[in-house]
């Protein structure tokens, strides 16, 4: 058989059909004059593929091949030559391929398909392309490389310590995903640096295929790609923006928490950074809930915490003074291997001395020390406040000294302490010193430094003295804040000084500030002072027009108010309208309501509330069983104030200065000061300090055994152990001397206390009138008396009592006419004050006027308008028939004085605990 390749040049005869002589150009009409297109394999054949598929595979029982059909790919390629007679072969059986070649001739194939369009495209692209290449090529660093296939988990420090063998490192960079996690995208860019950068690159390259912490790394030179891909795209540019406006919202709009959390949901796929910012706001504001939430979600976003992480999340719970959960965030951070920094341990200490655990604070400074890490002014500061706070100023001092000679200046935030912590102990002396040292180290004193110095005068009760400093403080050219005013209120409320109170409430408005919730409580309080209840419960509705929210605090002194004055029903009422404003009435609402009562002495109803309180669930702490403490110490029972002290320990309730005080009070009142002495040293083996209320309490003891020598004991202790006396501890003092008749002792105790800037009170001057009448010397007592006027004081009814008594004394025995024009003055005031006296007084007036009148007179008539309304002569000639009589009669006149002046005491005890606790 012949093949292909054994054919002749000179084809042998074929038979040709018998067509007719007509062209086929002639039998279809062109359809279009241009040139048609050029006759190709792919258009002779894309008819065919249309209208059927291929044909099947000839079988093996079909005819060999012809020659012709051999040939027709080669017809197709160069046409045949014209037919001859010769060349008259049998025709060929008809195949699929010979009988669609007609219809190809017949009509033209279809205009070709748009793919070659697209590989037009593809091939201009391909050239932008290679343009592209080329210029970043051009462009690319000299000695920057392309290394791929980096595991997720790697650093930028340890790719550059594995490269660095071939030359200076300059950079690394690590492309990062967009999930917001830690983890890079597997691969980077080293960057080498120096004149050899070039040939450091081009030896990195033998690292190509080289094993990295497990994977095969791709390393080749740079060829500008990365640029294009550090383009910023929209997702980027719209991240960026979110994440500036979140920051420029924390600085701007700190206070405006709504506005920060807003700005910060804004934030898509929050980093590291984002994250680490808002765990730190709310750990600012001490919302522990939120930055734990915030904490927890970026440890869910494969974000590992780092120690600045864990420092802010413990800043929040020491914030929120939960000091447990910060030491769980300390156990986790060691667990983790991640080390505590300075910062950490400030706030611990920080945390701890606003939670009053000293030890604790001691312990983590000492730690921080141990681990030579450079103690800074912040970390001292923190344990000079926590020193502060639990009265140990010694140890204050030293700190201080200790930050001297390691050479760290320290900021006016520790003098600012320091002033405070002498605040808290009655130290004017070390105070004024601190603050001296203030200016001299260059300070200019603030509003702060000079605030301190007005809460040390009110808080010893010098409030004339803080006024003056507001004074200097003005003239200093600084302008009083809300705190400083507030300071200035609560001194003259404490002092009932109802008209300077309001008066500096004017200043406040005058100066611009809206009255905020401590300034509303400050006026609240002092209208209760007032007894003007109706017009505090008025503050409270304008608080509410105000949108000012009240609190506990207050509520309290209306509680308080109608409590003391009898109205349990009003207070009740109180308690109603605190619930109903928000406010859930707990354990200090019902204290407030126990101590008004027990200030009443309504020790019953008292204990009443103390059932309701068990009944509605709220457990009576420390405070509530020492106010009960408080109010039988006062009567004298001190067996019901030592059940009480039992239940405060059987019930595992802190033991606290102030309960140790209710029961010095009642075994002093009871006159048991060997069992007070005890107490002392129950209190000294439970490093409870003695202050200033214990020595009075001590002092005013002895004075009413008239001991005067151990009340002069007492003083001379408080002098060496640093505790400054007060107004009321010179008041017991001279009390002391003037019931043992030592009256030249006690006028050195009015001349010290002038000297320590102290101005008597009216209490002092009832002291020291009752004295000189107990001396037979009534006119020394009207001297004083007239002294106390001079002074600006107002005498009570204890005080006319007391001076009135000892001059009709005096004129029974010795008619002196300054004596009468006393009797006389001191009636006339009495008359225009609206005073009387009751019916015992008036029975021992009355006597002595006998002996002065024996049928009546001028001083009679103008003493007896002092009497009772229902005095009559019968009862006074029935109660004057019997000396021994008059003597119980006079006896009870002193003890109705001493009931005064014990009772007067007792409420200003009562006032300074309210106010203390």
């Amino acid at each position: 058989m012949d093949t292909i390749f054994s054919l002749s040049t000179s084809p042998p005869p074929l038979l040709t059909p018998k067509f007719t002589q007509i062209p086929l150009k002639n039998l279809v009409p062109p359809r279009n004059p241009t040139t048609p297109p050029p006759r190709t394999l792919s258009n002779k054949l894309w008819l065919s593929k249309k209208l059927s598929p291929p044909p099947p595979p000839t079988p093996l029982t079909t005819p060999p091949p012809s020659l012709s059909n051999k040939l027709w790919l080669s017809k197709k390629l160069s046409p045949p030559p014209p037919p001859t007679l010769s060349n008259k072969l049998p025709p060929p059986l008809p195949t699929l391929s010979n009988k669609l070649w007609l219809s190809k001739k017949l009509s033209p194939p279809p205009p070709p398909p748009a793919l070659l369009a697209n590989d037009v495209e593809k091939s201009e692209k391909g050239k932008i392309f290679n343009e592209e290449m080329q210029k970043r090529v051009e462009k690319s660093e000299k000695g920057r490389i392309f290394v791929g296939n980096l595991p997720l988990w790697i650093k930028e420090k340890e790719v550059a310590e594995f490269f660095r063998q071939f030359g200076a490192i300059k950079n690394v960079i690590l492309t990062k995903g967009n999930n917001g996690n830690e983890k890079n995208m597997g691969f980077g860019f080293v960057i080498y640096e120096g004149p050899k950068a070039e040939e450091a690159a081009i030896k990195a390259l033998d690292f190509d295929g080289v094993e990295f912490h497990g994977r095969v790394m791709t390393v080749k030179l740079d060829d500008g790609r990365n640029d294009e891909g550090q383009k910023r795209y929209t997702w980027h540019e719209g991240r960026d923006g979110a994440v500036k406006e979140f920051k420029k919202v924390l600085e701007t709009q700190p206070e405006d928490w709504q506005a920060v959390v807003w700005a910060y949901e804004r934030i898509k796929k929050p980093s590291r950074k984002e994250f680490g910012l808002m765990v730190k706001y709310y750990a600012r504001r001490g919302d522990m809930r939120r930055a734990r939430e915030t904490f927890e979600k970026m440890s869910a976003r494969g974000i590992e915490p780092t120690s600045h992480e864990y420092t802010n999340l413990i800043h929040a719970y020491a914030v929120g003074r939960d000091m447990e959960e910060a030491l769980c965030c300390v156990r986790k951070m060691k667990e983790e291997g991640i080390e505590m920094n300075l910062v950490t341990y400030s706030i611990l200490v920080g945390g701890f001395a606003k939670v009053g655990n000293i030890e604790a604070a001691e312990r983590w400074f000492k730690e921080a020390k141990e681990k030579d890490l450079t103690l800074n002014a912040i970390i001292y500061g923190n344990i000079i406040y926590a020193n502060c706070q639990t009265f140990n100023m010694d140890r204050a001092e030293e700190l201080v000294r200790e930050m001297e000679e390691d050479s760290i200046d320290a900021p006016i935030d520790i003098y600012h302490t320091m002033m405070d912590g002498y605040t808290m102990t009655g130290n004017e002396e070390k105070c004024l010193i601190v603050f001296g040292r203030l200016r001299e180290c260059g300070f200019t004193p603030s509003v702060v430094s000079y605030g301190c110095l007005m809460n040390l005068y009110v808080k010893i009760g010098k409030v004339s003295k803080a006024f003056e400093i507001s004074e200097i403080m003005k003239l200093a050219g600084i302008k009083h804040n809300m705190k400083t005013y507030s300071m200035l209120m609560n001194g003259f409320i404490n002092l009932k000084d109802w008209a300077n109170a309001f008066a500096i409430f004017e200043d406040v408005i005058k100066d611009g500030f809206k009255p905020d919730v401590v300034l509303y409580n400050n006026i609240i309080r002092a209208f209760c002072g007032m007894g003007n209840m109706d017009r505090a419960l008025r503050i409270v509705e304008e608080m509410t027009k105000e949108r000012h929210m009240p609190n506990s605090q207050t509520f309290m002194p209306i509680i308080h108010a109608f409590a003391k004055a009898g109205e349990v029903r009003r207070a009740l009422d109180v308690f109603d309208m605190m619930r109903r404003s928000g406010c859930i009435p707990s354990v200090h609402a019902f204290n407030a309501l126990v101590l008004g009562l027990v200030e009443k002495r309504q020790m019953e109803k008292a204990l009443q509330i103390l059932d309701d309180m068990l009944r509605a669930g709220i457990s009576p702490n420390e405070y509530t069983y020492t106010t009960i403490m408080h109010g039988y110490a006062s009567l004298g029972d001190i067996g019901k104030a030592c059940e009480y002290f039992s239940k405060v320990k059987n019930e595992g309730l802190e033991l606290d200065i102030y309960t140790y005080e209710a029961l010095l009070k009642a075994c002093c009142k009871s006159g048991r000061m060997q069992s007070a002495l005890t107490v002392i040293k129950e209190m000294t083996a439970k490093s409870i300090p003695r202050n200033t209320f214990v020595y009075n309490i001590l002092i005013d003891g002895w004075a009413r055994r008239g001991d005067v020598w151990e009340a002069a004991d007492l003083m001379q202790q408080m002098r060496q152990e640093g505790v400054q006396p007060d107004i009321h501890t010179y008041t017991s003092f001279i009390n002391a001397c003037c019931k043992a008749g030592d009256m030249q002792r006690a006028m050195k105790a009015i001349e010290e206390m002038e000297t320590v800037g102290i101005k008597p009170n009216v209490k002092t001057y009832t002291t020291l009138i009752h004295g000189w009448a107990r001396a037979s010397l009534p006119e020394k007592g009207l001297s004083f008396f007239e002294q106390m006027k001079q002074s600006g004081l107002k005498p009570d009814k204890a005080v006319y009592h007391c001076l009135m008594t000892s001059l009709l004394s005096r004129a029974a025995v010795a008619d002196q006419d300054y004596i009468i024009m006393g009797i006389q003055c001191v009636c006339e005031e009495m008359v225009e004050s609206g005073l009387t006296v009751d019916m015992g007084t008036a029975v021992h007036w009355s006597k002595c006027l006998r002996k002065i009148e024996r049928t009546g007179g001028y001083l009679t008539n103008a003493l007896q308008r002092t009497f009772p309304p229902d005095w009559s002569s019968h009862r006074t000639v029935n109660a004057a028939s019997s000396d021994n009589e008059n003597e119980e009669v006079s006896d009870n006149g002193d003890d109705e004085h001493n009931s005064l002046y014990e009772i007067e005491s007792d409420a200003n005890d009562d006032s300074d605990f309210y106010r203390r606790r």
